[in-house]
């Protein structure tokens, strides 16, 4: 009889898994120009901010870390983005590091607020898809008779926040409470 339960937990757990019940959503936080910062950009290097834009991949929920001195950042529409017009700012920053959150799919405009800086090449788009894929790899599943299931803690970085969906935290209910069913009787 154990045997039998313990198989159906494990036929469950890998059915959740296969179906994306244990998908792991990670959100991340990019550092705009990585060490370079937010900056105006020398004659020689104007394309920098469109070159580190172009090797990230942005989704949904992820943001932006601006790091600058003596400057500010604006979130513009796209025509005062290609204009260098910082009149219509969505946005603005000027504290020397600022955060923002890619909270919809599609580009998003960024210019320096100081004069000449945008014309010079500190001007920035991202473009945001959809939001992070979800893992649909399966757990690795031991043959060995039922003891709690402790998921494993999310990998140190200061640029992930993991999150796990409430269909794997229900399923492990659902496990943890047959077992103690099974295992009083």
């Amino acid at each position: 009889m154990a045997s039998t339960l313990s198989l159906s937990a494990t036929c469950m757990l890998l059915l959740a898994s296969i179906h994306g019940g244990f998908g792991v959503e990670a959100k991340k936080e990019f550092k705009v120009g990585d060490d370079y910062g937010w900056q105006e950009p020398s004659m020689n290097n104007t394309g920098i901010y469109s070159h580190w834009a172009s090797s990230n991949r942005f989704h949904v929920g992820d943001s932006l870390f601006f790091e600058y001195k003596n400057d500010s950042i604006l979130e513009v529409d796209k025509w005062g983005f290609y204009h260098c017009n910082a009149s219509g700012a969505i946005i603005a920053f000027n504290n020397g590091k600022s955060v923002i959150k890619l909270d919809r799919p599609g580009p998003f405009y960024f210019i320096s607020g100081v004069h000449d800086h945008c014309k010079n090449g500190q001007r920035l788009i991202v473009e945001v898809m959809g939001s992070h894929p979800i893992s649909h790899t399966p757990p690795t599943i031991i043959a060995a008779p039922p003891e709690p299931f402790l998921a494993p803690g999310p990998l140190q970085s200061s640029a992930e926040l993991v999150s796990v969906t409430v269909f794997s935290v229900f399923i492990a209910l659902v496990v943890t409470f047959v077992t103690i069913v099974w295992c009083a009787a």
